[in-house]
């Protein structure tokens, strides 16, 4: 009996990853019933991430009152598995972008204080693993925010308690970790980030990514110079120079909060999934692989879930199906895919596309298995 692992990405503003498999499993056994079908769908860390793991955790979610970026409370949520201990984590929930109001946006007033009290609350629950979305903030407060939240405090150089602010990184002259929550060192902390800039400078959290969180240009001069004082502070501190490690700079220095204060590790969104969906493991054996997303073009193969499934992927055959493929043909030669399908085809303009992709997938996959099973 042949083996088909169906893992695909959401095709976004159509279909769930999950509804992706059931149009191809559905289009595949109109042809034939004797095959093995595992689904095992995928997403990048990005939108759609926690039904992809809520899939392999089958967890619940979790709503309490939390801080926004601006220190109003709202309602955030997020994924909470009792069974694996573990805790899916979005920052965007309680300290992103999204929250405000464009006239609202000020990375030097920011804090991801919410965010500290969700993980806060996962940890009192008892979870022994965290995974860390930090993609859509609103801050550029170097983690300093959520830290708070769990027992860490800020000093300026008059003994002045600091609020965790962006501001405030250009006024940090110690950190005191004496009265951190008891629990936080037992917990297994990994962040989903996918961008590989440094702390500070040029290509460094201010200057990359404040502007489109409310930062002037005389406030992108200001947090940077924040960032590096920061990061100068944590080295004479701690002996850990935050600046060489990659990602550092991601979500307003987020990136290098979490791996001083949480000990946590980055990883790829993709890679974090596919750990939770022993990828490698399942799918070995297998006849084909197949994958799935809504465009097909070269920023499919940096970071997102069909690089990494061909990354994983070894004597298996990979068929990819899309929405629209933007590949020239000299390009589609280099990648290893031994079948590309693309439902634009099939439509009569893209909002047909979009509104029937079930059914032409379905379609699709029923000419797949008609030629290769």
């Amino acid at each position: 009996m042949k083996k088909l692992i169906l893992a695909p990405d959401k095709f976004k503003g159509s279909l769930t990853g999950m509804e992706f498999c059931d149009a191809i499993e559905r289009g595949i056994r109109k042809h034939t019933s004797d095959i093995e079908i595992v689904k095992l769908p995928l997403a990048d860390g990005g939108d759609g991430t926690i039904e992809v793991l809520n899939y392999y955790l089958n967890g619940e979610m979790i709503s309490l009152e939390v801080h926004d970026p601006l220190h109003r409370k709202i309602q955030a949520s997020y994924l909470y598995s009792e069974s694996k201990k573990t805790a899916f984590i979005e920052m965007a929930e309680a300290s992103g972008i999204r929250l405000l109001k464009n006239d609202e946006a000020n990375p030097l007033q920011a804090s991801t204080y919410g965010t500290g009290e969700l993980i806060k609350d996962a940890i009192e629950r008892g979870v022994e693993h965290i995974i860390l979305g930090i993609g859509g903030s609103a801050t550029n407060d170097a983690g300093m925010g959520m830290a708070r939240a769990l027992g860490y405090r800020f000093f300026d150089c008059d003994e002045k308690e600091l609020k965790g602010i962006g501001a405030d990184l250009n006024q940090l002259a110690f950190i005191d970790d004496s009265e951190v929550h008891e629990n936080l060192s037992k917990i297994k902390v990994e962040v989903a980030c996918d961008v590989d800039n440094p702390l500070y400078g040029p290509n460094g959290a201010a200057y990359v990514y404040s502007r489109q969180k409310g930062a002037t240009d005389e406030m992108i001069i200001e947090l940077d110079g924040g960032l590096i004082n920061f990061c100068e502070l944590v080295n004479r501190q701690f002996k850990r120079n935050l600046q060489t490690i990659k990602g550092a700079g991601a979500a307003g220095g987020l990136g290098a909060g979490c791996i001083l204060f949480l000990n946590a590790k980055l990883n790829s969104g993709i890679d974090l999934i596919k750990n939770e969906a022993n990828f490698d493991k399942n799918i070995k054996g297998a006849d084909w692989v197949i994958t799935g997303e809504g465009k097909l073009d070269d920023q499919t193969f940096s970071g997102k879930v069909i690089r990494g499934v061909l990354d994983s992927i070894t004597k298996e055959k990979l068929a990819v199906f899309c929405g629209v493929v933007d590949l020239t043909d000299a390009r589609r030669k280099e990648i290893s895919i031994d079948h590309i399908s693309e439902i634009a085809t099939y439509a009569t303009d893209v909002d047909d596309s979009i509104a029937n992709a079930g059914i032409y997938l379905e379609k699709s996959a029923e000419e797949f298995a008609n030629s290769y099973l």
